[in-house]
């Protein structure tokens, strides 16, 4: 359905309008799951976290130190990686029934690439349509965003509602070659854009070249956000990213050791033969029938 929005105290917002999604998350199956995430460039899973693990998650981000962003300093962002303050944070990493669907999509071989905070504050304007990743790197996301197959897994910590800065996206902008898909661009709304209303412990994932952003924050309560990044071992970065501190992997729990590979890790190959040894006779993850048709 489409609501109007006021925005008292902000000047000019992002968007004035919503197209809220009303799809039923709950009722689909895996294969489903896969050919919307694939299809549309988004994909919630309703309520995966427990009340216990938000009640962890925000009593040990609580006092994680905070930065503001260059637009508004109700918009604020841990400066450590919340994996590294956050044992349940860390334990999130390899959470397993994320896990289940990443193998499904990604297969076996995953590597985490980042993780992020954010506490969106009363009085924060929206966030600009913006993409995650960007093929020849950015000052943003650095050489990470440059890894061909990437994506992001949004843990909402509190319930999003019209008011409470509510997700938002251009469905399918993933898949467009025109130069209005740009990964470079930034839009300030779009007509068909839809807003992502969801309970608190949903996970909202979608691949890095996905155009999104957020609505403001007009409820008096804080709106927290947990983000963790994801990709197939061989989509590496096109140039070298700093690794992971040797310390910080080290002292890691072991649920997450297994996704904390290097970060430079890749399939990269540039001798290639035209019939290499071995070549396989199938391959289920590009099956056209992987979406249950």
């Amino acid at each position: 359905m489409s609501e109007p929005i006021a925005t008292p105290g902000l000047n000019e917002p992002e968007c004035d309008f919503m197209n809220i999604d009303e799809t039923d998350w709950s009722t689909m199956s895996r294969p489903e799951q896969i050919r919307y995430f694939e299809v549309e460039g988004y994909v919630v899973l309703p309520s995966i976290l427990t009340p216990d693990i938000i009640a962890k998650l925000k009593a040990e981000l609580a006092d994680a130190e905070m930065s503001h962003t260059s637009y508004s300093t109700a918009q604020t962002r841990a400066d450590v990686q919340p994996q590294w303050i956050s044992k349940t944070a860390a334990e999130l990493i390899g959470y397993p029934p994320m896990i289940e669907f990443l193998n499904d999509l990604l297969g076996p071989d995953i590597v985490f690439t980042r993780g992020f905070f954010q506490r969106t504050l009363r009085g924060s304007p929206g966030i600009s349509m913006h993409t995650d990743g960007q093929p020849h790197g950015s000052n943003l996301f650095g050489y990470e965003g440059s890894c061909p197959r990437l994506l992001r897994v949004l843990y909402y910590l509190d319930d999003l509602t019209p008011e409470r800065a509510p997700f938002r996206l251009i469905s399918r902008s993933h898949l467009s070659f025109h130069a209005d898909a740009s990964p470079y661009a930034r839009y300030k709304s779009h007509p068909e854009e839809i807003t992502l209303v969801v309970p608190a412990g949903s996970a909202v994932i979608i691949p890095s070249l996905t155009l999104h952003g957020s609505h403001p924050n007009l409820d008096d309560r804080p709106r927290e956000l947990l983000q963790l990044g994801y990709r197939p071992a061989w989509a590496g970065p096109i140039q070298p990213v700093e690794e992971w501190d040797a310390e910080h992997v080290a002292n890691a729990p072991a649920i997450a050791k297994p996704f904390l590979q290097s970060l430079n890790t890749t399939g990269a190959e540039w001798e290639q033969q035209h019939k290499p040894a071995g070549m396989k006779a199938e391959a289920p993850g590009i099956n056209p029938s992987r979406w249950g048709d």
